[in-house]
């Protein structure tokens, strides 16, 4: 018979192994001595340790479901139990306790964590669909497209709640995602009927922009074609494909016209130019009349010059009041010569003159006694009053008299 603390082999090789409620059967021994039985025995007992310690890690280390766990844990327990090693089985047994007792723990803490979760997860998709309900209603087509598109990576990213919780949120959140979808179609749908409008407008611009470009009236001609610009911006903006092109053909149906305006407006403008030499020549010939001698001579010379001025034709627009001005001035020189020449040699007018002289003349006369006898009566207020009368007719009389001189009397 052989033991140690733990276990015993009797005389008929039965194997007992020690525990807190006696002796148990641990198996038999019959190939060897009692000694090869019980370390036999004993190694069982020290793989059986090193389950659990491996077990134990996988536990402490790993994120093992609590279910796996206490499915080896019962399995150990049950090698444990059944006594076919040798040792201090219940250490064992307490150790599996203990370990039962951390995966409980361990599985009410991931239960709390999940239950935590799932309540971050429905409060994080409750606002993604308050975000999405909210967008829905906007306008900011892309901008709100991409936020969706975040909004729903974000939602795929979320633990999934319980069924109904997680289906009603999800039905929100769509509903609010299609909802914009329809809106944007229709949106873009009205804005490409708008497009097509606009095309159709434009074509008619460009049709109209294309008659005319082969126009010689140039002002109105031009005018029509401020008109159809202003016409062509308040129309909007075709399709992005066709809108180069319809603005293209709009533009080179102008182009030819200012083009052949631009060429007869450049001849035009040369001609113009030569004229105002030409006639800059006629001021300054007009100009050498002056001071007017022979009024005959200077009229029959300004007549000629004018007749020569008239068949020259336009100057261009900036210089035509300068050289306007100035033989306009020569005119009005002759003019004036010429009634000046009619007031000298005209006989009626000369007599006038003369009568209204010696009307004025008498009435000077006729103050200056009526002043002396009042004087000499003393009556000063009224020869005060007869002087001031007398400056007047002495202004009138010698006005008067200047006029006659000019008629050489």
């Amino acid at each position: 018979m052989s033991s140690d603390p733990w276990g015993r082999v009797d005389e008929t090789g039965t194997v007992y192994v020690r525990t807190a409620d006696g002796e148990k059967v641990a198996g038999s021994w019959q190939a060897g001595s009692p000694d090869e039985a019980l370390a036999y025995f004993e190694r069982k007992y020290e793989g059986l340790v090193v389950e659990i310690g491996l077990l134990e890690r996988r536990v402490r280390t790993t994120d093992l479901a609590a279910k796996d766990a206490l499915v080896a844990i019962d399995h150990l327990r049950q090698q444990v139990n059944e006594a076919h090693a040798v040792g201090d089985l219940d250490a064992l047994a307490r150790r599996l306790d203990r370990l039962t007792a951390t995966v409980d723990e361990r599985r009410e803490e991931r239960k709390v964590a999940r239950s935590r979760q799932l309540e971050e997860a429905r409060k994080a998709k409750e606002d993604l669909v308050a975000e999405a309900e909210e967008l829905a209603a906007g306008d900011q087509w892309r901008a709100t497209g991409e936020r969706l598109r975040a909004l729903v990576d974000t939602w795929k990213g979320l633990p999934r709640l319980d069924r109904r919780t997680d289906d009603e949120l999800w039905h929100r959140f769509s509903h609010a995602r299609s909802a914009f979808s329809k809106r944007r179609k229709a949106h873009f749908a009205a804005l490409d009927a708008q497009r097509e409008e606009t095309r159709r407008r434009k074509e008619k611009l460009i049709s109209e922009a294309e008659a005319l470009s082969s126009s010689t009236d140039w002002g109105p001609t031009a005018a029509r074609y401020r008109e159809l610009m202003r016409e062509w911006k308040a129309a909007g903006r075709a399709q992005r494909d066709a809108e180069e092109d319809l603005w293209t053909r709009f533009r080179a149906a102008q182009d030819v016209f200012f083009a052949a305006r631009s060429e007869v407006f450049a001849e035009r403008d040369a001609e113009y130019r030569e004229n105002l030499a030409r006639k800059e020549e006629l001021v300054l010939e007009a100009e050498k009349l002056l001071p007017i001698g022979d009024v005959k001579a200077a009229r029959a010379a300004l007549r000629s010059i004018g007749e020569r001025w008239e068949a020259i034709g336009h100057v261009p627009r900036e210089s035509r009041a300068a050289v306007e001005g100035r033989i306009q001035a020569v005119e009005r020189a002759v003019q004036e010569a010429e009634e000046a020449e009619w007031r000298r040699t005209n006989p009626e007018a000369r007599a006038r003159a003369a009568g209204l002289t010696g009307q004025l003349q008498d009435a000077v006369d006729r103050l200056e006694r009526q002043i002396a006898t009042a004087r000499e009566a003393g009556n000063t207020a009224k020869a005060d009053k007869l002087e001031r009368e007398l400056e007047g007719r002495r202004a009138l009389l010698e006005q008067a008299l200047k006029g006659l001189r000019e008629f050489g009397g």
